[in-house]
C-alpha cells in the first residue's frame, strides 16, 4: 500500500504510544517485521519555543524509514511551523494526533478535543499540508464523546491529508470496552484515501477480523506488542505469506528483551535508560513462571548487569 508517495512493504504498521515507542522499541518492532512506526507524540508548541527534549523525541535512526514523526497542538501556523522542522529531522510523514485521550492534553485543547471542533481539524491538516513535502496524515478516534469520526475523516480529507488512522473507541472510552468496528468500516466506506485500523489488534485472529470487517488497508498495532515485539513477524508472515509460526522459546523472548533494554543504554545511558527500561522489562516477563515476583524485581533495577542477573533467575525458575 502507499500513503502519498510512500510505499510500504507489508501493511502492518506499530502504533505511537507516548512514553513507549522511543527510537530502540521502534528498531526492535521493526526488525520483526513492522514496516511503518512513528515517534512518540511531540509537542508542536513545545518545538516552537526550541524545547530540547522534545527534539530529542524527533530522533530518527538512518535504518528505520520510513518514519513518521506524531505532533500535537491545536493552533495551524504553530503546527505548520513544527511540521517543518520535524521534516528537517528526518521525518518520511507527518502525523497530527486527534486522538490522545490524556487529560493533560486534551483539556488545553489538543487531541482527541480537537474532535470537538471538526473545522479546526481540517484548517489544521491544510496548514501543515502546505507547509511540507511529505504525506500528512491524521489519527483520530471513533469520537470524543458522541461518535464523529467520518464527518471529520471527510473533513480532514478534503482540507489535503493522505491517510486517516483510525482508533474505534471514543475519547471517554479511553482504552476500556471494546473497539468498534462498525465505525472503522464506515470512515472508510466515506473517503478515498488509505484507512488504517487501530484498536485490540492482539493476534493474528484479531488482526484478520479487522481486516475482513473493515476493508482498512493497513493496521496499527499498539498494546499488543509490549513485551511481544515479535507479534510483527506473526502478522507479517501470515497476512504475507500465509505462513503461521511457532512462537518463541523462552530463551528467544529473554534475548529479545536483553538486546532490547541494551539498546535503550545506548541511547539514553545505564542510568536513565535502566529507570525507562524497568517497565519494558515486565512486559516481556509476562506469562513467565514466577512472573510477579519477577516483575517486582524488575521494578528496581538500576544496571545492565542487575537485568542479566535476573535474566538467569527466570531462565532457572522456567526450565
Amino acid at each position: 500500500m502507499k500513503i502519498g508517495n510512500v510505499e510500504f512493504e507489508s501493511k502492518v504498521f506499530l502504533a505511537p504510544l507516548a512514553g513507549i515507542t522511543d527510537m530502540a522499541f521502534r528498531q526492535v518492532c521493526r526488525s520483526f517485521g513492522a514496516v511503518y512506526a512513528e515517534t512518540e507524540m511531540v509537542s508542536a508548541k513545545a518545538l516552537s519555543f526550541g524545547d530540547k527534549k522534545s527534539f530529542e523525541l524527533m530522533k530518527i535512526a538512518q535504518d528505520e524509514h520510513p518514519c513518521g514523526i506524531q505532533l500535537f497542538g491545536s493552533e495551524p501556523e504553530i503546527m505548520a511551523s513544527s511540521a517543518k522542522l520535524a521534516v528537517n529531522e528526518g521525518a518520511d510523514i507527518i502525523d497530527i494526533n486527534m486522538g490522545c485521550p490524556a487529560p493533560k492534553v486534551a483539556n488545553n485543547g489538543c487531541g482527541s478535543a480537537l474532535l470537538k471542533n471538526p473545522v479546526l481539524c481540517g484548517e489544521i491538516v491544510r496548514a501543515v499540508k502546505e507547509s511540507v513535502n511529505v504525506p500528512v496524515t491524521v489519527k483520530i478516534r471513533k469520537g470524543f464523546v458522541e461518535p464523529n469520526a467520518v464527518e471529520v475523516a471527510k473533513i480532514c480529507e478534503e482540507n489535503g491529508a493522505d491517510a486517516v488512522i483510525i482508533h474505534g473507541r471514543t475519547r471517554d472510552q479511553y482504552y476500556s470496552g471494546q473497539c468498534d468496528l462498525d465505525i472503522i468500516k464506515e470512515v472508510k466506506d466515506n473517503v478515498k484515501i488509505p484507512v488504517i485500523g487501530n484498536g485490540d489488534v492482539r493476534d493474528i485472529r484479531s488482526a484478520e477480523r479487522m481486516f475482513d470487517y473493515t476493508g482498512c488497508d493497513a493496521i496499527m498495532v499498539a498494546r499488543a506488542a509490549l513485551g511481544k515485539p515479535w507479534i510483527f513477524r506473526n502478522l507479517t508472515e501470515y497476512f504475507d505469506k500465509g505462513i503461521i509460526i511457532s512462537e518463541l522459546t523462552n530463551e528467544d523472548k529473554l534475548q529479545v528483551m536483553r538486546e532490547h533494554i541494551e539498546l535503550v543504554v545506548k541511547y539514553k545511558g545505564e542510568h536513565m535508560g535502566m529507570l525507562q527500561s524497568r517497565k519494558q522489562i515486565a512486559w516481556y516477563l509476562k506469562g513467565f513462571k514466577g512472573a510477579a515476583q519477577f516483575r517486582n524485581e524488575a521494578g528496581r533495577l538500576c544496571t545492565l548487569e542487575d537485568m542479566y542477573n535476573l535474566i538467569d533467575r527466570v531462565l532457572v525458575s522456567n526450565k
